[in-house]
């Protein structure tokens, strides 16, 4: 069984975050502001190097004006 982080639920996440970024029309300098973070990470999220927790994923999803089923299949 392969890790979480490549699975295919993982990279549909990853997909999600990049479209919903892209529709906010914000870029990763000023996600990392807002979440207190640096460019690097979320840089790292969106490239599918570093997991993201459901909380994460709530705070994404308020930036991004998302509910949070945007992210999930």
């Amino acid at each position: 069984m392969s890790t979480s982080i490549y699975s295919d639920d993982h990279k549909f996440i990853v997909r999600q975050l990049k479209k919903a970024r892209a529709e906010a029309g914000i870029d990763q300098k000023k996600v990392a502001e807002l979440l207190g973070k640096t460019q690097s990470y979320i840089s790292k999220i969106e490239s599918g190097q570093r997991k993201i927790d459901i909380v994460q994923l709530k705070q994404f999803a308020k930036i991004y004006k998302k509910k949070i089923d945007f992210f999930l299949k």
